[in-house]
């Protein structure tokens, strides 16, 4: 009887014991959950200071909806265009002899080919964009940012992916083949293809350019391998930022190499619809690169 007692004892004493170590484990979880709970705002303040202090590259919004400052500076007014004139470190488009005209049906063409990754197509597409912005308009343009892995980094841009433009005198279809991680994005029809194969090599390009990219064909009168612009120019500027030196500071680097380019494709494109329309084309703007047009 005094053994069967001891062994009740020791059970009991078992017993006791898992209770309390359940009984801790239980206080414990409690108390993890109750701090957590004290912490977590704290914890997503501390991430919102972060987004704040480190902001994307580039800063700005990063990919995809561009700023309300962002799409104004897209289409400026006409007397800072003609304040900027020639502009200056614009490289202007090679001109070709004797080739078939660009049309798609009744209207010229211009053809643009590049990729997100590229920084100097970064560079071409804020004066392209605002040279078609004076002969039709743009739906559909989003932001986004060269690689971040090429020569000038996360340089601020806009893309044609998706985009649409739409234009009583003229035809523009912009392609971007890659996403700026170098994905593929749009695949270049025959056509396209045989121009960009035709015109992206010489005697229209160096040889060691053939293939390169942005590629724009304005109508197979004027070409462009390479940028009008210097992507060293945008480095380290979000998209806002760069809006704001084309509409704050049009006699600044940026916007004079930006607007100047613009000017300059503004000048080809009237030489393409025939100088339509009349007041863009008459234009102070339009007509500084008239030595160069012919």
């Amino acid at each position: 009887m005094a053994k069967t007692a001891r062994s009740t004892a020791r059970q009991r004493a078992e017993q006791a014991r898992i209770a309390r170590e359940r009984a801790a484990r239980r206080a414990r979880r409690v108390r993890n959950a109750w701090w957590a709970i004290a912490v977590a705002p704290a914890f997503v303040a501390l991430l919102l200071i972060i987004k704040v202090a480190i902001p994307s590259p580039g800063g700005g919004l990063g990919s995809g909806e561009l700023s309300a400052a962002t799409v104004a500076a897209l289409s400026p007014p006409a007397d800072v265009l003609d304040l900027v004139s020639r502009g200056q470190g614009v490289t202007f488009p090679n001109k070709t002899q004797n080739q078939p005209a660009l049309t798609a049906g009744d209207k010229p063409e211009v053809l643009y080919i590049g990729g997100e990754f590229c920084p100097f197509c970064a560079a071409q597409r804020w004066g392209l964009v605002i040279a078609l912005n004076r002969f039709g308009s743009f739906s559909g343009l989003t932001g986004t940012f060269s690689s971040s892995k090429d020569a000038f980094p996360n340089t601020a841009t806009l893309s044609f992916h998706g985009a649409t433009y739409t234009s009583d005198f003229l035809v523009f279809n912009g392609v971007e083949t890659s996403d700026r991680d170098q994905k593929q994005l749009e695949t270049l029809t025959p056509d396209q293809q045989q121009l960009f194969t035709t015109y992206d090599s010489p005697p229209y390009v160096d040889a060691q350019s053939t293939g390169s990219v942005p590629f724009v064909d304005f109508g197979n009168q004027f070409l462009q391998t390479g940028t009008a612009v210097d992507p060293g120019l945008l480095a380290g500027l979000s998209h806002d930022q760069v809006a704001a030196k084309i509409t704050s500071d049009p006699t600044g680097q940026v916007a004079e190499a930006i607007l100047g380019a613009a000017n300059a494709f503004t000048a080809i494109i009237c030489k393409l619809t025939n100088g339509q329309p009349g007041n863009v084309c008459t234009s102070q703007a339009a007509t500084a690169y008239q030595q160069e047009v012919g």
